[in-house]
């Protein structure tokens, strides 16, 4: 597709919480930032009874207060929302996409995206119902959110579903992780530099740490969330692929399967989690009442939606080991949760201690050297090592040597949500993920989750605004190590 070239956005699940926060304003920064083509249309798809009228007051009240000013220009805005329309649509209704197709067939031969921001048991029936309509061809193309199912059967079934009516190249299975401008620096700083490439492996990293904490609660997805957990919905997707761009070997190019071939090896080398292992190296909690930033905040228990003996967790930790050369012996630490004492994704790589330390008389010249990766609240890359503090005498100590691209006061960088529709428009699968990553990502989930299942325990409590159970920490001390906790 040529990038001047005109298409259609159709957004399923257009009034959601995802499209007022990320969705509409990302496709927004596109159009305001020349890439989505003058022509385009953007069609809003809910079950919400409007009209083009009340879905452009929707995105006035809902969705406008997640553009940053400084990212606002009240022409482009106007300019945007005369491109958008609305119609409503049950998915589960075949005669209800009559609409959608009457308005998207004046122009047949567009390139047709199709963003699914619904459940997971929703994709199949919008996909059948696409195809009732007659709205699918060879330059159709589908997104579908996370999580894809809630084990390998399931995300199998709706894998089966998408390959029935598309073909490979037209499924972009998201994760808007991968989006984020750190994750693509973390790449530049592997692969495109010779200096970490030595030490990128055991004997020279003592430990990985990625950690995903959020101090909110579960808001008003209750529901769903009380059914999912935060494996399904951080782990298995979120966590795992940050842990395959870290784990990864140096692929032969950019190509989309270059790079999805070498992240499917790192999860089909994870070492199985079963038997008497989940409880060694796995913890699950559930936060209960606390308070974060000096706010009381309840239990999950007491949240919409839950039921009153709810087992579903909010927070997973866990010690992974990948069995290949270059990662045996050193431990991968996954920690994610709700209710955190503060908002952080993180990836801290520790290397080894020096072998022999000639600075004596210095406390702090036995710190390891570090590289660390944020994502939140901030993105950041530095690296944490020794120098001499000024003065006389020979003591160290830790500074930290900021990798992050030069950027000018006024330039901004794309946003997660941004990227993930530009590629996806433009047919850029790299960011991606192919149906053999979430097989592979749901075949080393399921026996864990299995276990706890078959266990009867019951999550771990913490309090919520902590760094979760203090079994957590266990899993780390057992090995001589701790939590990367600063921000």
């Amino acid at each position: 597709m040529e990038k001047s070239e005109a298409v259609d956005v159709v957004v399923f699940g257009a009034t959601g919480d995802l499209a007022a926060r990320k969705l509409i304003p990302s496709l927004y920064q596109l159009y305001r930032t020349g890439h989505l083509p003058e022509g385009s249309r953007v069609l809003g798809a809910a079950r919400s009874k409007l009209d083009d009228a009340g879905f452009h007051k929707f995105m006035e009240s809902d969705a406008r207060q997640h553009v940053k000013d400084a990212d606002f220009e009240k022409k482009s805005w106007d300019a945007f929302k005369a491109m958008v329309c609305y119609e409503p649509v049950d998915l589960m209704a075949q005669a209800s996409y009559d609409g959608m197709a009457e308005r998207l067939n004046t122009e047949p031969d567009r390139v047709r995206l199709y963003y699914l921001s619904v459940g997971p048991s929703l994709f199949s029936a919008t996909c059948d119902g696409l195809a009732a309509a007659k709205l699918l061809n060879s330059r159709s193309r589908i997104a579908v959110e996370k999580p894809l199912g809630r084990d390998l059967v399931s995300a199998q079934a709706i894998n089966d579903k998408l390959g029935s009516l598309f073909k490979e190249e037209q499924i972009y299975r998201i994760d808007h992780y991968l989006g984020k401008e750190t994750v693509q620096n973390l790449l530049a700083l592997r692969f495109g530099n010779s200096l970490f490439e030595p030490l990128w492996r055991s004997g020279h990293i003592r430990d990985v740490q990625i950690t995903v904490a959020e101090t909110l609660g579960i808001g008003t997805r209750g529901e769903f969330y009380d059914r999912t957990g935060a494996m399904r919905d951080m782990v298995q997707n979120h966590l795992l692929q940050l842990l395959c761009i870290i784990a990864m070997e140096c692929p032969t190019g950019l190509e989309p399967d270059a790079m999805r071939d070498e992240k499917r090896k790192v999860l089909r080398a994870l070492r199985p989690i079963t038997g008497a292992d989940i409880g060694k190296n796995t913890v699950r909690g559930q936060y209960r009442a606390g308070a974060i930033a000096g706010e009381a905040v309840g239990s999950y228990l007491d949240e919409g939606g839950v039921a009153e003996d709810s087992h579903t967790e909010t927070f997973v930790s866990i010690c992974a080991h990948i069995d290949t050369w270059r990662w045996s012996g050193v431990p991968f630490y996954l920690r994610t949760g709700k209710r955190m004492q503060e908002k952080l994704t993180q990836i801290v790589v520790n290397f080894d201690p020096l072998p022999h330390n000639i600075f004596t008389d210095s406390v702090n010249s036995t710190i390891p050297n570090k590289l660390v990766i944020q994502l939140q609240p901030e993105e950041s890359i530095s690296l944490k090592m020794m120098a001499k503090m000024p003065g006389g005498r020979m003591k160290l100590e830790p500074v930290e040597l900021a990798l992050n691209p030069e950027r000018g006061a006024r330039r901004r960088h794309m946003e997660a949500y941004e990227r993930v529709f530009m590629d996806a428009i433009n047919g850029n699968q790299t960011l991606f993920l192919r149906r053999d990553e979430v097989d592979a990502a749901w075949a080393w989930v399921d026996p864990i989750l299995a276990g706890w299942e078959d266990s009867q325990d019951e999550p771990r409590t913490y309090v919520a605004g902590t760094w979760g159970p203090a079994r957590s920490s266990s899993l780390l001390v057992q090995d001589g190590f701790v939590w990367n906790e600063e921000s």
